[in-house]
């Protein structure tokens, strides 16, 4: 049975580097801690293991310890035998391309789907979806396709905000994602604010976070509050 955790972002305004999600994924992976692997691929600018660093040390306070995927020649053995699989924010573009490119895709379905807990932040938790068709980022490399990982059955977008700048007249977040629904008029979105998540086990999906997301399709729009469950 899949156990995911989508968390929106790991850093909010003001605040340490995952402060608020650190205890969140301690207790979403209590049980399977000993053999954590990190997806390091949507870091642009700074090294893989400068960025598995970072990880480290922000869950370090809560017991949590992560290892470099980048430094596995077998990757795919090693995704395989992982007791959990964090896959950080970032490029979503440069996350899946390599991926793609490494033939690591189904690797992670599979790891997954046989009951590997995989919990995602911003980009990584972009990837969970169907494509990466919803996601903020430039596309920077191109990958080979815009299919994802397929582990939830709706695009998701986090970072999701309303807000309007000042004498700016480019579209709204809203307005992008409901020209997605135009065009992919079967799709789901589920759009994710800051310090917000989702809580996958098998087919329950429940959306957790102190402010309001949005459940979007072509013709309809509900609201998520704290604890609703997504049939």
């Amino acid at each position: 049975m899949s156990k995911l955790l989508l968390l929106s972002n790991s850093t909010n305004y003001q605040e340490k580097y995952m402060q608020w999600c650190k205890s969140i994924i301690a207790y979403f992976i209590n049980g399977h801690s000993e053999n954590i692997l990190f997806v390091p691929y949507a870091a642009v600018g700074f090294s893989y293991q400068e960025y598995t660093d970072k990880v480290n040390d922000a869950l370090r306070p809560v017991g949590v310890q992560v290892n470099n995927l980048d430094n596995f020649e077998d990757k795919r053995e090693v995704i395989s035998n992982a007791s959990a699989i964090f896959v950080g924010g970032g490029n979503t573009f440069h996350l899946l391309k390599s991926l793609q490119d490494l033939n690591l895709v189904n690797a992670i379905q599979e790891a997954v789907t046989a009951g590997i807990p995989y919990a995602g932040w911003s980009a990584g938790s972009n990837i969970a979806g169907p494509t990466i068709c919803t996601t903020n980022d430039m596309p920077i490399v191109q990958p080979s396709s815009f299919n994802a990982l397929h582990l939830i059955p709706f695009q998701l977008n986090p970072h999701y905000t309303e807000a309007v700048l000042d004498n700016h007249g480019g579209e709204t977040r809203k307005q992008r994602l409901e020209e997605y629904l135009v065009a992919n008029q079967y799709s789901k979105v589920i759009c994710l604010p800051e310090a917000t998540y989702l809580e996958i086990e098998g087919d329950r999906i429940t959306y957790k976070g102190s402010s309001h997301g949005k459940l979007l399709s072509k013709n309809e729009e509900q609201a998520l509050i704290e604890s609703t469950l997504i049939i």
